[in-house]
């Protein structure tokens, strides 16, 4: 019988990432005060976009995303799109389960208060692409699998995103009697944050291990380079995380009640996927890493898309653009969270994992 993972995973963790969470609170403190102390800086920020995303914010996405998808072993990737329990799950748990359940807790939670509804709707349907990459690599999960899901929401995105909105904001209120919503966004404009994205950092991490793999060996690639890399993925998210609250902390601060309404669909939407799809791998049978990617895939949404989409539609000053920003900075703590549960969990599993770079 193989030996169980070693009980203090917790502890296996590097100083940053054992004390995520203290860092994630002092940038989202550091963005309220930035905010709120220099005069004109939201302006300045937001000077400067990639479509309708602040171009600080789409920088910090790319450093963000960079080191770990350069430590996926891309030729690894064929034994991921062979099993076809994972891929399965993965695509149910993302375009059949997760939009249904944030249109049900949205209309549920917030039945009187429409444009926060169908802001959050929207968040819904704009599946993960970014950094769910970063929490499956601090839970310990399948980097390659990651890559393969997180691949393959991008294509079902640009395919199906208009096509889901049109449903759940206009067929299946009009079948249930409820009250309908217009959503008008081209296909091209969702793959064009795609292909931003998750495209550039995507080639620059398979370019980095080929070409540093073909250049110097293997060994030095994983012992050598990708630990000067690695910490980029943490830095990059805690600039992400300062830029969004001096952006949008004063909407927030100023509108706490509307915020802490938001939250509670929200809060209640991250905790069931995310429990669903760890459920989900272990009664299919998956082991920790695959299981530990699948839920975290199923959990995480595409904040920049939705933010984007709901900016564009509606306006920088609707409710549908603030359930949009709400959405990451109740997200980011949640399943920072949730990486420490899955961590706990792993001990569940009697499978031995493979040693990480």
């Amino acid at each position: 019988m193989a030996a169980a993972p070693p009980a203090n995973v917790i502890g296996a963790l590097s100083r940053p990432d054992r004390f995520l969470p203290v860092w994630i609170i002092v940038a989202m403190a550091a963005g309220l005060l930035l905010g709120r102390l220099v005069p004109g800086l939201n302006t300045v920020l937001d000077a400067v976009k990639v479509g309708e995303i602040s171009l600080p914010i789409a920088l910090g996405l790319l450093l963000m995303m960079y080191p770990v998808l350069a430590k996926v072993r891309y030729d690894r990737l064929g034994t991921v799109t062979g099993d076809r329990r994972l891929l399965i799950s993965s695509l149910v748990l993302n375009w059949v389960l997760g939009p249904a359940l944030m249109f049900a807790l949205a209309w549920i939670l917030l039945p009187d208060l429409p444009e926060y509804r169908t802001g959050l709707i929207i968040v819904g349907l704009a599946r993960c692409i970014a950094m769910v990459l970063i929490w499956n690599d601090l839970a310990c999960g399948d980097r390659e699998a990651a890559a393969v899901l997180v691949a393959l929401n991008s294509v079902f995105q640009v395919v199906a995103f208009g096509a889901l909105g049109w449903f759940y904001l206009q067929v299946l209120p009009g079948w249930l009697g409820l009250v309908q919503s217009a959503l008008e966004v081209s296909a091209w404009g969702i793959a064009q944050y795609v292909l931003i994205f998750l495209g550039i950092p995507l080639a620059a991490g398979y370019l980095s291990r080929e070409l540093g793999e073909r250049a110097r060996g293997r060994d030095w690639y994983e012992s050598r380079f990708l630990p000067r890399v690695g910490p980029l993925a943490l830095y990059g998210l805690l600039f992400t995380i300062v830029i969004l609250f001096a952006l949008q902390g004063h909407t927030i601060t100023s509108r706490p009640g509307d915020v802490a309404r938001i939250a509670l669909p929200l809060l209640a939407y991250f905790a069931l996927m995310w429990g669903g799809g760890f459920l989900t791998g272990r009664v299919i049978g998956l082991p920790y890493d695959k299981t530990t990617t699948l839920a975290f895939t199923a959990a995480g949404n595409n904040f920049e898309l939705a933010i984007a989409v709901a900016v564009g539609v509606f306006g920088v000053t609707s409710g549908q653009a603030l359930a949009g920003v709400v959405g990451p900075l109740i997200e980011v703590p949640v399943l920072v969270a949730l990486v420490y549960v899955s961590l706990a969990c792993r001990r569940l599993f009697t499978v031995k994992e493979p040693a990480r770079v």
